[in-house]
C-alpha cells in the first residue's frame, strides 16, 4: 500500500514539475529523490491548494523522511530528525507512524555508539545524537506509550557528550537547525522531559541528575543568541517548567505575539538579525533579499508559534492563534508543503520540511485535523 502512495506521489511531483514549465528532469530538480519518491524543489511560485489538506501535508513528510534516510543514511535535524520529532505526536490524528522511521534511527544510534566519544563531540555528531534521542522520546511518548531501553541509552549517549558548560558542541552553520549550542540544548531538555518515565528512572543516578541540572542551568543563565532562541527556550519551559519563571514566560510570550503580522503569520526572518544567525556566516545572503525589513510570513515560524503557544497552555481561540490558524489553511501548496525560504541557500530550501510539520502539528493542537484512516 505504501509503495503505491508512493508511486502516486512521484507521478504527482512530475506533474508539479511540468506546470513549472520544467519538462527536461533532472536530479537537480528534486528537494527528495530516493527509488519511487520524486518530490520537486521547493518553490514560492507553486500553486496554492483550493483547501486544506491534512493527507497531502502527511504524505510529503512521510516521504521526505523516508527519502533523506534512504538516500543520506544520516539523521538531519531539518529532515528526519524534525519528522521524529514531530510525527509521533500526530499519530492520534493520523495514525501510528511507520516502524521503519524508528528503526532508522536505533542503527543510527548504534552505530554512534560505535565511535569514540572525542568523535562524537565533533561536527554535526552531537545534533545528531540530540536528535535521536529526542525523536525516540516522542516515539514512546505517543506511539509506544512507554520508555524503551533504546531510549534510555539515547539519552544516556547524549548526556555522556555534554560539555562543562551544559550545553554540547555546535558548528556555526545550516540556521535554524545546526548553527548554535543553544538550539541544541532546548531540544535536549525536552527530549529529557518528554521520555515517559526516564527522570524518574535516572533520579538515584548522581551523575546523570548532576548533568541534568547542568543542562537546565545552562538553559537559565544564558543568554540566548537571538529572538529565535528565546521562542525555543519557551518551547523548552512549556515541558519543564522550572526552567523560567512566570514573569519570564510573559515577558517571552508578549515578544512571540508582537511579532505577528497583520494576515495572522510570523516569519522567521523577524526573530534575528543577518549577523546573529549561525554566527553571521549567511548575513551577506539575508542582507541582499529584497524583503529583508518586510519579510512575508512563512509555514516554519507561523507553524512553531503556534505550537509554542498551545503548549504553553494558550487556548486556540486567542485571536492571535485563530488568526495564524486561518493563515495556514489558506496558504499550503498543492505538494502539501508550506513554503519557507531557506536561511542559508536558494537551491533546496530543506527548510520547508519543518515549515510543513510544524503547521500540521500546529493544525492538529487547534483541532483542525481529523483522524484519517491511515494504511500501513
Amino acid at each position: 500500500m505504501l509503495r503505491v502512495s508512493l508511486l502516486k506521489k512521484s507521478v504527482a511531483g512530475l506533474a508539479i514539475l511540468h506546470a513549472f514549465g520544467i519538462n527536461a528532469v533532472t536530479a537537480d530538480d528534486f528537494q527528495y529523490q530516493f527509488e519511487e519518491i520524486n518530490i520537486p524543489r521547493a518553490s514560492a511560485d507553486e500553486p496554492l491548494r483550493g483547501e486544506f489538506s491534512a493527507q497531502a501535508a502527511s504524505e510529503y513528510l512521510e516521504q521526505g523522511s523516508a527519502a533523506w534516510s534512504g538516500s543520506r543514511r544520516c539523521v538531519s535535524c531539518h529532515t528526519n530528525g524534525t519528522y521524529m520529532t514531530i510525527r509521533p505526536a500526530l499519530s492520534e490524528s493520523l495514525g501510528k507512524p511507520p516502524a521503519s522511521h524508528r528503526d532508522f534511527f536505533v542503527e543510527q544510534l548504534h552505530s554512534l555508539q560505535e565511535q569514540p566519544e572525542s568523535r562524537l563531540k565533533q561536527s554535526t555528531r552531537p545534533a545528531q545524537v540530540i536528535y535521536i534521542a529526542g525523536g525516540l522520546a516522542e516515539w514512546d511518548r505517543h506511539v509506544s506509550g512507554s520508555l524503551s531501553a533504546e531510549t534510555d541509552e539515547a539519552l544516556r549517549l547524549m548526556l555522556s557528550l555534554q560539555l562543562e558548560t551544559g550545553t554540547w558542541g555546535s558548528l556555526d552553520c545550516w540556521p535554524p537547525f545546526e548553527s548554535d549550542a543553544f538550539h541544541e540544548a532546548t531540544v535536549a531538555a525536552m527530549a529529557i522531559a518528554t521520555a515517559p518515565g526516564w527522570l524518574e528512572s535516572v533520579k538515584d543516578d548522581g551523575e546523570v541528575t548532576e548533568r541534568i541540572n547542568r543542562l537546565h542551568g545552562y538553559l537559565r543563565t544564558e543568554k540566548p543568541p537571538h529572538d529565535y532562541g528565546r521562542v525555543l527556550l519557551l518551547w523548552a519551559a512549556a515541558r519543564s517548567p522550572e526552567l523560567l519563571q512566570n514573569e519570564q514566560v510573559e515577558t517571552l510570550t508578549k515578544l512571540l505575539m508582537s511579532k505577528q503580522h497583520a494576515d495572522g503569520s510570523w516569519a522567521i526572518r523577524d526573530f534575528a538579525s543577518p549577523e546573529e544567525w549561525g554566527g553571521g556566516n549567511r548575513a551577506e545572503k539575508l542582507r541582499a533579499e529584497p524583503d529583508l525589513e518586510t519579510p512575508a510570513g512563512d509555514g516554519h515560524m507561523t507553524g512553531l508559534a503556534i505550537i509554542v503557544l498551545r503548549e504553553s497552555g494558550h487556548a486556540a481561540e486567542v485571536p492571535e492563534i485563530t488568526r495564524a490558524v486561518n493563515w495556514l489553511k489558506s496558504h499550503q501548496q498543492q505538494s502539501g508543503r508550506w513554503w519557507t525560504r531557506s536561511l542559508n541557500t536558494d537551491s533546496w530550501h530543506f527548510i520547508t520540511y519543518s515549515g510543513t510539520a510544524y503547521p500540521l502539528r500546529a493544525l492538529q493542537l487547534c483541532g483542525e485535523v481529523r483522524r484519517l484512516s491511515v494504511s500501513r
